[in-house]
């Protein structure tokens, strides 16, 4: 992938992280903005003037646009990273002929609302995209560290093991070391619910529970993510267990222990960079929904996942009483305190 072209989607903290790492490594990119005054600032000060203003670009590795149409027609690997909520908008005016012969990368860290699918099924469902040309990339990374330069690891996962690794190099450099996984749909899975559990870690803190229950909670929280991966047919779910071949010299094959799973979930629900223990703090607070999406100005995917977490527990048949009385509260209007009086009731 050498002289593959690459594109950007996405002008958010974690696609400005993603861009930043990417140029730092050499590479040139093409890259969809949100509005004109971000690309005149990018190429006048070097920054993106509204997320991690601190991350520094050389502006003569970039190409800048507004409109994904210029992105799509001339990159050979598209990085996708809006929120969930506006990945359709983003992709469906993209003929299935022009998407099916580019390899996607999402850093989408949630369902499509507006479809309750996975990014990679709406693709096939819509445009018969192979699987074999989309990967996806995920923490634990906070996009704030990435902006600081400080060392990072970020899973890379797709089907076949040799375009798996060539993404993944685009990646490495001296403060991201990248990791290799074929689990698309856990890892995908696993983002998800992170993202809803930071938020009951944010609530649990607005409500002035302490580090005692808080530990106990996260606890709880990845039994619970283990039990949603099990019946949803992930394999790669046993702490202490690792397949014969490893992924490489050196280095175990991932478990539920490996850093996509179990620590992008501690890291989402005790930084003070994640967005959704932010959002839950709020929530715990006694802040409205609304109000504390207007207080953020940033989406917290976790919120929209909730929702769709919730009818596909029904679909696979888990038991997940903390997601559910975490999306009571935000969809249903259950009260904070009620809604943690439950929990606790279901905690080992």
């Amino acid at each position: 992938m050498a002289n593959s072209i690459i594109g950007i989607i996405g002008s958010g903290s974690w696609g400005t992280a993603l861009a930043k790492i990417l140029t730092d490594n050499g590479h040139h990119i093409h890259w969809t903005v949100r509005n004109e005054k971000i690309i005149n600032h990018l190429k006048l000060r070097h920054h993106n003037p509204q997320y991690l203003t601190t991350a520094k670009f050389d502006s003569q590795r970039l190409s800048l646009n507004t409109d994904p149409l210029e992105t799509f027609a001339v990159a050979d690997i598209i990085l996708i990273a809006v929120p969930s909520a506006y990945v359709i908008q983003t992709v469906e005016e993209i003929s299935p002929v022009l998407l099916r012969s580019k390899k996607i990368i999402s850093a989408v860290k949630g369902i499509l609302p507006q479809t309750n699918q996975l990014f990679n099924d709406y693709l096939k469902t819509t445009a018969e995209f192979p699987i074999q040309q989309y990967f996806t990339i995920m923490g634990p990374c906070h996009a704030e560290e990435i902006a600081a330069e400080k060392l990072s690891y970020l899973t890379i996962s797709g089907i076949g093991e040799t375009d798996t690794q060539d993404i993944a190099n685009l990646f490495q450099g001296n403060y991201v070391n990248t990791v290799v996984n074929h689990d698309i749909y856990g890892v995908q899975y696993a983002a998800i619910l992170k993202n809803i559990y930071a938020m009951g870690a944010g609530i649990a803190h607005g409500l002035d529970y302490g580090d005692n229950f808080l530990s106990v909670l996260i606890a709880n929280c990845a039994d619970e993510m283990a039990e949603f991966l099990r019946k949803a047919g992930i394999l790669n779910v046993e702490v202490g267990v690792h397949s014969k071949k490893a992924l490489a010299k050196s280095k175990k094959s991932p478990n539920y222990a490996a850093s996509v799973y179990l620590g992008d979930l501690l890291v989402t629900c005790y930084s003070l960079f994640s967005r959704n223990r932010t959002f839950g703090n709020m929530i715990g607070k006694g802040y409205s929904v609304k109000a504390a999406q207007l207080e953020m100005n940033m989406v917290a995917e976790g919120y929209n996942a909730s929702k769709s977490a919730y009818i596909l527990t029904q679909e696979c048949g888990a038991e997940m009483p903390i997601a559910t009385a975490i999306y009571q509260i935000l969809w249903e209007n259950l009260p904070a305190e009620a809604g943690f009086k439950i929990i606790e009731e279901h905690l080992i």
